[in-house]
């Protein structure tokens, strides 16, 4: 055999030692000031493509990242991208390509590393092989176990500059509860702020700066509910995290005060990140909407933030003409599409509406859902659909706003197309646990709704009898509403908002967005009973007003 000469099996050394991330630097020279930009965004949620109005989408979103990097490259300092996770479920085109384009287009934008999110988990655990294989970054968390090992890599150091920093992943406790049991068999989420405990003071030894990318959500104060601990109960409970990028909970993370989150965040104005316990809390809403970008200083062991934004991509704002009509218009300047990630995304994007022509399954007869009888009166296509979303989330009832239901399914072929021209606004569902007697504040408010109006209430799961717009007999499961027993809701997003006039759900302990897309529930219950017979969701005399 012949063996290698000299030179080959130094190159192979020099090599070997390179890709050995945990080495590293020996760290940043005394009295040198460093400059790091970290970028951010979280909960992409299959938005690799520009909605209909032109906001958002991967290939503004590089636009904006190259020229982040070469202004911050050209000023001498260097750039990390970082993700909170949650790139799976939310938009067709995405979700029947299992996120291919997402994670193509993350490669192009050049992502350093991403915290794995409750939504990683939502398909077989063979598709969540092919994303991280597909992926040229690692996705991280500390917290994930499988059959007693850990199933992600815990953390990453990167040479940002000289500046030795790792990057930790954390992802949130509550994720067996919202996937699918099959999909996490043998597989345990442990404590963030335990295994947040154990890695901190390693990274600690190996790195200058510690950053915790995390998909755990961020609540105000603390205050999570029956929610697992999110990143202000984490930076609170463990020392030593520098900047907290987070992810889930979906929200701009911009403080109006200490501990008093600004709901109202507008689109280009100041945002102030959270600080807990020394460190930094940033979250950049959903979707791409924004581009996190933090500016951060490093100087013989402190590591400052120098100023902060959330970049809107494209997010337009509706404004009157002077013909007295609407229009759309950027919140800021116009953010043009960067044309190698254009032609990336673009078959994907062809294919995808491809897709949406595909059978899905069918029915006997037509399923009525036209306006004028929904908006008015007990409709099949509100049974229709608050049955899927209780069988997909075991909910006790529904209750569906009408406005939510944009037309009728027809007799025979049902295509993929079919669902979304019934459920086109991309809402989530969401769940909260109510007692009894909360049961019966929520219906006698919604049952107030007006007939004729998207507002107009649609129920499945409950018989209701209602006398002047108060309900005078409610029964679930066949038994009278109990004050004292706990029963599960689950309505849409924007209801749960205050959408339409709604009690406004968000703040109810036992909130739970699932993240789930109504259209996408809606199919998979068609397809798993097709063919379907109308008569099977028919609302006879479930609902009485009198």
């Amino acid at each position: 055999m012949q063996m290698p000469n000299r030179r080959f099996t130094l190159l192979l050394l020099v090599a070997a030692l390179a890709g050995c991330s945990s080495m590293g630097p020996k760290g940043p020279e005394k009295d040198k000031t460093y400059n790091i930009t970290i970028l951010h965004t979280n909960d992409h949620h299959g938005h690799f493509w520009k909605n209909s109005d032109g906001e958002y989408g991967l290939s503004a979103q590089k636009t904006v990242v190259d020229q982040v990097r070469a202004e911050v490259t050209a000023a001498g300092g260097s750039v990390l991208l970082l993700s909170g996770g949650d790139i799976n479920t939310g938009v067709p085109e995405s979700d029947l390509q299992d996120a291919v384009p997402d994670f193509k287009g993350m490669n192009l934008l050049g992502f350093d590393a991403m915290a794995v999110g409750n939504h990683e988990f939502d398909k077989p655990r063979v598709v969540l092989k092919m994303q991280r294989d597909l992926a040229t970054f690692p996705m991280l968390s500390a917290n994930i176990y499988d059959n007693g090992q850990r199933m992600f890599a815990p953390y990453k150091i990167f040479n940002v500059g000289g500046v030795r920093v790792g990057v930790m992943g954390l992802t949130t406790e509550d994720t067996y509860k919202m996937v699918h049991p099959d999909n996490v068999k043998g597989v345990e989420f442990r404590s963030v702020i335990a295994e947040a405990n154990k890695v901190v003071p390693e990274l600690r030894s190996k790195a200058d700066v510690v950053i915790a990318a995390t998909h755990m959500g961020h609540y105000t104060n603390g205050n999570h509910g029956t929610q697992a601990e999110g990143d202000v109960e984490m930076a609170r409970a463990v020392k030593g995290i520098d900047l907290v990028v987070g992810g889930h909970s979906q929200n701009p993370v911009c403080m109006k005060a200490e501990n008093v989150r600004d709901d109202a965040y507008v689109p280009g104005t100041a945002c102030a990140p959270d600080r807990q316990n020394g460190t930094w809390i940033v979250q950049a809403h959903e979707w791409g909407k924004y581009v996190g970008r933090a500016d951060f200083s490093y100087r013989n062991g402190e590591f400052k933030l120098v100023k902060y934004a959330l970049i809107p991509i494209n997010l337009k704002k509706t404004v009157k003409t002077d013909d007295g009509k609407t229009a759309k218009v950027v919140y800021t300047t116009e953010i043009a599409e960067n044309k190698e990630m254009l032609a990336l995304l673009t078959p994907y994007q062809n294919i995808g509406q491809e897709k949406l022509g595909i059978t899905v399954g069918s029915s006997d007869v037509r399923i009525e859902g036209d306006r004028s009888v929904i908006r008015a009166q007990p409709a099949a296509m509100g049974v229709l659909v608050g049955l899927s979303m209780m069988d997909k989330t075991k909910a006790d009832f529904s209750v569906v706003n009408a406005g939510g239901v944009r037309d009728s399914l027809p007799a025979g072929p049902l295509t993929y197309k079919d669902v979304l021209k019934v459920q086109p606004f991309g809402n989530t569902i969401a769940t909260v646990d109510l007692t009894g007697a909360e049961v019966m504040d929520y219906l006698n408010a919604v049952a107030k709704m007006s007939v004729g109006s998207g507002a107009f209430s649609q129920f499945a799961g409950v018989q209701l009898v209602i006398t002047g717009g108060v309900v005078s007999n409610a029964r679930i499961r066949g038994a009278a509403v109990d004050p004292t027993k706990t029963y599960r809701l689950v309505i849409n997003n924007f209801q749960a908002v205050g959408g339409d006039g709604y009690p406004k759900m968000l703040a109810h302990k036992t909130y739970v967005d699932t993240g789930f897309v109504d259209a996408d529930v809606l199919r998979s219950f068609i397809t798993s009973r097709s063919p379907l017979k109308a008569a099977d969701f028919a609302p006879g005399d479930a609902v009485v007003r009198k």
